[in-house]
C-alpha cells in the first residue's frame, strides 16, 4: 500500500470522505479524511515536496468532484448546444480548486515538524488556503470545511463565535486530530491525546446546544411573509411561448387564499424570462396583472432582470436586482432597487467575452451583454417592510457579506432576504448545499433568513440556522409558503467582530510554525 499508485488513490479517497461529510450525504465520520491527508502528508518522508503537493491536490480534486459535480447540469439545460462542455467543466473545476489543496499541502510540509502541534499548523495552512479560496478571483467559498456541519445542528453554532472560515480551522483540526493517536507514544499520551479530542468535540456541542435553548419566542406581530415556488424548470423558462404561463402562475400562487392575509410576497431571482422594464412599461399587458397580484398595502420583493440606459450612449446596463414593488391605490410603487454586487464569472459575466460568445458561453446568461456589478453592498429599507439585506444567489456563499454591508451603512438589517435560482441544478445536491451555506450567513450575524428559490429549495430559517417547522418546499414543489418573520438575536461575536477570531487562529498556527524553527525538521 506504500507503492506511489496506492498512496496517489489514497489520496483521492481522503478528499472523497470529507467531501461526503456535507449535506445532504451528512457522513460525518468522513471528517477523518482530513487524519488520513495529514498522515499521507507526513509519510512524504524524503521524497520531493512535488509529492506533498500532489497528495494535496489529489485530495482537492476528490472533495470538490464530489462537492461541485453538480456543476454539469447548467450544460443540459441547453443540450443541444452545450451539453459537450459537461464532460470538461467537472473536471476543470475540480482540478482548478484543488490547486488550493495541492499548495496547503505543500505549505504543511514546509512548516509541520513530527509533534503533536502539528495538528495545529495542518489546520492553518488549509484553513488559509479556503480563506484565499474565497477571496481569489472574486472567491468561490463553496463548501468550506466548517460548513460540513449541517446549519442548525450544535457545532455549527460555533459559527456564530468564529464564523465559516474560524469553524473551518476547528474542523480541520479536529478531524485530522485523530491520526495523532498513530504516532509512535506511550498509551498515557495517546489516552491524554484522545481525551482533549473529545473535550474539544464535547465543548463544541456543548456550546451550540446551550446557545439553542436561549432561543427567543417568535412576536405573534411579525410580519406574514408569502415565499412563491412556482416549479418552473430552467429548461422551459427561456422559451418565449411560456412567458404568459410562467407570469400566470407566480400571479395566481401570489394571490392564493391562506389563513391569514400576508404583508410580503417573495418571488425568486430572476422568476420571469424577460427584462422587468419591458413588463412593468406604458401599454404591456403584465403591468396591470402585476399590479392586480397584490392587495393594497402589500410589497413584492421580485428577483427581476433590469436595464438602464447607459448616460449620452443607445446601449444598455443590465442588472440582476431585488426590486421591491408596493401596491397603492393608483398602482404599483417602486420602493426598493438592490442590484446584485458579486457576479457570477461564466454565469453573469464573462471574464472573455468575445471568446466566451464564440464558443457558447454566452448563452449561459440569456441576456445580450455581461450584467453589471450594482454598488457596494447595503440594507434596504423598502416601505413598510423591516430593514433587509438582499444577497442574490451566489452573495449567499460569502461569510461576512452581510456584517459588511451594515458596517458600511451603519444599519443592521432585520432580516436577510436570499432570493437564487437554483433551477439551474435541478435536483442534484447543488440546491440543498446551497441552502446549507445560506444558513449558515443566519447564524453567524444572529439574524433570519428567507429564502426563495423557483424549484427548491425554499424556506424561512431563523437566526439559528434552522428551517421552521412546515416553512420549506423541496426540490420540484410547487406552493407557497406564509410564515412569521423569526425574530433577530443580538448581535453575534461574529457580526461584531468578523473575521479576528479566525485570524488568531491562524496567528496560533503561525505561532507553532516559528516555535518548529527550533526543532529538527521533518524534510532535508
Amino acid at each position: 500500500m506504500r507503492r506511489p499508485w496506492a498512496l496517489r488513490l489514497w489520496s483521492l479517497c481522503a478528499g472523497l470522505a470529507a467531501a461526503l461529510a456535507h449535506p445532504p450525504f451528512g457522513v460525518l465520520p468522513g471528517l477523518l479524511g482530513y487524519a488520513l491527508l495529514m498522515g499521507l502528508l507526513d509519510a512524504v518522508g524524503e521524497r520531493p515536496l512535488r509529492s506533498a503537493f500532489l497528495r494535496g491536490w489529489l485530495a482537492g480534486v476528490g472533495y470538490f468532484g464530489v462537492g461541485c459535480w453538480w456543476i454539469v447540469e447548467p450544460f443540459f439545460v441547453d443540450a443541444k448546444n452545450q451539453a459537450w462542455m459537461a464532460p470538461i467543466a467537472l473536471p476543470l473545476m475540480a482540478g482548478g480548486l484543488a490547486l488550493f489543496w495541492g499548495a496547503a499541502g505543500l505549505a504543511y510540509r514546509l512548516a509541520a515538524r513530527n509533534n503533536t502541534a502539528r495538528v495545529l499548523v495542518f489546520a492553518g495552512c488549509f484553513a488559509l488556503l479556503e480563506w484565499l479560496r474565497g477571496h481569489v478571483l472574486t472567491g468561490f467559498p463553496w463548501d468550506l470545511p466548517g460548513e460540513a456541519w449541517r446549519a442548525g445542528s450544535a457545532p455549527s453554532q460555533a459559527a456564530s463565535l468564529v464564523g465559516a472560515y474560524g469553524l473551518s480551522w476547528l474542523t480541520l483540526a479536529l478531524g485530522a486530530a485523530p491520526a495523532l493517536l498513530l504516532d509512535r507514544t506511550s498509551r498515557a499520551e495517546k489516552a491524554i491525546t484522545a481525551a482533549v479530542i473529545a473535550g474539544f468535540v464535547g465543548l463544541l456541542y456543548a456550546y451550540g446546544a446551550i446557545r439553542i435553548s436561549q432561543a427567543p419566542t417568535p412576536a405573534p406581530g411579525a410580519p406574514l411573509i408569502r415565499v412563491v415556488q412556482a416549479d418552473i424548470d430552467q429548461k422551459d423558462k427561456w422559451k418565449p411561448e411560456n412567458l404568459a404561463s410562467i407570469f400566470e402562475t407566480y400571479v395566481s400562487l401570489s394571490r392564493k387564499a391562506g389563513p391569514a392575509h400576508p404583508d410580503i410576497v417573495v418571488w425568486p431571482e430572476g422568476a420571469l424570462p424577460a427584462v422587468i422594464d419591458e413588463l412593468v412599461s406604458p401599454g404591456s399587458p403584465y403591468g396591470p396583472r402585476l399590479r392586480d397580484a397584490l392587495d393594497p398595502g402589500q410589497t413584492l420583493l421580485m428577483g427581476a432582470n433590469r436595464a438602464e440606459a447607459r448616460p449620452g450612449e443607445t446601449d444598455y446596463l443590465y442588472f440582476n436586482s431585488l426590486i421591491a414593488f408596493r401596491r397603492e391605490a393608483e398602482g404599483l410603487r417602486v420602493t426598493a432597487i438592490y442590484d446584485k454586487y458579486r457576479l457570477v464569472p461564466f454565469g453573469e459575466y464573462m471574464p472573455l467575452g468575445k471568446l466566451a460568445t464564440k464558443v457558447g458561453f454566452r448563452s449561459l446568461v440569456h441576456m445580450p451583454d455581461d450584467f453589471t456589478a450594482g454598488p457596494e453592498p447595503k440594507p434596504v429599507t423598502p416601505w413598510g417592510v423591516p430593514a433587509v439585506q438582499p444577497l442574490i444567489c451566489y452573495e449567499a456563499l460569502f461569510p461576512g457579506f452581510t456584517r459588511a454591508a451594515a458596517v458600511r451603512s451603519g444599519l443592521r438589517p432585520a432580516w436577510i432576504l436570499n432570493v437564487s435560482n437554483d433551477a439551474w441544478f435541478g435536483r442534484t445536491s447543488g440546491p440543498l448545499q446551497h441552502l446549507n451555506m445560506a444558513s449558515y450567513r443566519a447564524i453567524e450575524e444572529g439574524l433570519p433568513i428567507v429564502r426563495a428559490t423557483p424549484t427548491g429549495v425554499s424556506a424561512v430559517i431563523d437566526a439559528f440556522g434552522r428551517t421552521q417547522s412546515g416553512a420549506r418546499l423541496g426540490l420540484g414543489e410547487l406552493g407557497v409558503i406564509d410564515a412569521r418573520l423569526p425574530p433577530a438575536l443580538r448581535p453575534t461575536l461574529y457580526a461584531r467582530f468578523g473575521d479576528t477570531g479566525f485570524a488568531l487562529m491562524l496567528v496560533l498556527s503561525a505561532l507553532v510554525i516559528v516555535a518548529n524553527r527550533f526543532q529538527r525538521p521533518m524534510v532535508d
